[in-house]
């Protein structure tokens, strides 16, 4: 099975053997690729039928849970490593959402697109709704709540007394980007933050 780029980037930042936790995990490449290559244990959590469905396909414990109210059945400290990959945007609730999980695991992978992309800037300036590899849906279409910059992002990290250990930003690629790493917010497409309480 072959991952996203983003996803590749975010198996390796990921210890051999961690138990980890998949918010959103979607069809479940990621952890199928972590069980079958990194000797990791862990679940996922989908609220979608159709990716629990092809997570469970691919051997991976899965549970079908809401993300917004519904975290508080994983005890403390239960998992090493909690991923919450292009999920974010989507919750009603992030914020507590982000608490919890500083609760559940000790290290946190948060990947996020950007909406203050320059190219969704400018087709803004045109008065249009930004649309692009890492925002694909029309603005009725979407299942983007939410629609954040870094900036905006890193305060909320910084809110509920989370630590930015790693930030790398993506190109629209998926792949690290060169440009972005020195004006983030304006030439990133998506970033991936390494997290801790």
């Amino acid at each position: 099975m072959i991952l996203r780029p983003d996803l590749t980037l975010l198996a390796g930042m990921i210890p051999d053997g961690s138990r980890v936790l998949d918010l959103g995990c979607g069809s479940g490449a990621l952890l199928a690729h972590l069980i079958a290559n990194k000797t990791c244990r862990g679940a996922g959590v989908e609220i979608d039928p159709d990716a629990v469905l092809a997570a469970i396909s691919l051997g991976v414990p899965v549970v079908e849970l809401d993300l917004d109210t519904e975290l508080d059945h994983f005890a403390d400290h239960s998992y090493d490593v909690v991923v919450l990959s292009r999920t974010i945007q989507t919750l009603k609730r992030p914020r507590e959402v982000l608490q919890q999980m500083a609760r559940i695991g000790d290290q946190l992978i948060v990947s996020v697109p950007n909406f203050g992309l320059l190219r969704n800037r400018l087709r803004l300036m045109r008065g249009r709704m930004p649309m692009s590899r890492d925002l694909p849906h029309r603005w009725y279409d979407t299942p983007n709540l939410r629609f954040t910059t870094l900036v905006d992002l890193e305060e909320l990290f910084a809110s509920v007394e989370l630590r930015i250990e790693q930030r790398i930003v993506l190109a629209p690629t998926g792949l690290p980007s060169r440009t972005g790493q020195a004006w983030p917010n304006l030439f990133g497409a998506a970033a991936v933050y390494v997290l801790r309480a």
